[in-house]
């Protein structure tokens, strides 16, 4: 089973990915976890230090790597035989990219890379994200700003808004989106 958690920086993606995937070790289920970007591959490296450098070279850099984490994960991982894979951040980091591309960016994805009926966004308000990035990260990335983040959250949920996504209400406690997720994965 292929799940994806995607939402604006500091939903709560991968704190609900590590929670299913602690409910798959305890279940003795396989699985493998890739966030993107990634910290263990150049793609990814790059990806995340362009994150934290400003300017419209830095922007498109950083959204060509993160592109390319994720195709290498799906090369390298996709077609493994676990019982799940498991992926944070996929297809809405399109959302990232400037108005004029974000959405041609998103319909080119989504028609080559692998789908799956079990899309999670985790919704939160730009505010309430922001408070989160504050109060738990020490270093920010360029897109971790109330007005970077409003922009950002517009164009994220005119995505989720498309019927492959299953929209959750990423405001309500950690195990109460962990028991919703579960009940989607029928686990």
């Amino acid at each position: 089973m292929f799940i994806v958690f995607d939402g604006l920086d500091g939903s709560g993606k991968s704190t609900q990915a590590k929670l299913l995937c602690e409910h798959f070790d305890h279940t003795g289920k396989s699985y493998v976890l890739r966030a993107h970007p990634s910290e263990d591959n150049f793609f990814g490296q790059k990806g995340r230090f362009y994150l934290l450098v400003e300017g419209k070279g830095a922007l498109i850099s950083a959204s060509l790597f993160y592109m390319l984490d994720v195709f290498r994960s799906i090369i390298l991982f996709y077609w493994r035989r676990l019982d799940y894979i498991v992926f944070v951040r996929y297809l809405m980091g399109t959302a990232y990219l400037p108005e004029c591309l974000y959405k041609l960016g998103y319909l080119f994805f989504l028609r080559i890379v692998p789908k799956s009926p079990h899309m999670f966004f985790i919704n939160v308000s730009p505010r309430e994200a922001h408070n989160r990035i504050e109060k738990n990260r020490g270093r920010k990335e360029t897109f971790e700003n109330i007005d970077r983040l409003q922009k950002v959250y517009k164009k994220l949920t005119r995505l989720s808004s498309r019927p492959e996504w299953t929209v959750i209400n990423g405001e309500l406690p950690s195990i109460e989106i962990q028991k919703k997720v579960r009940g989607f994965l029928a686990l």
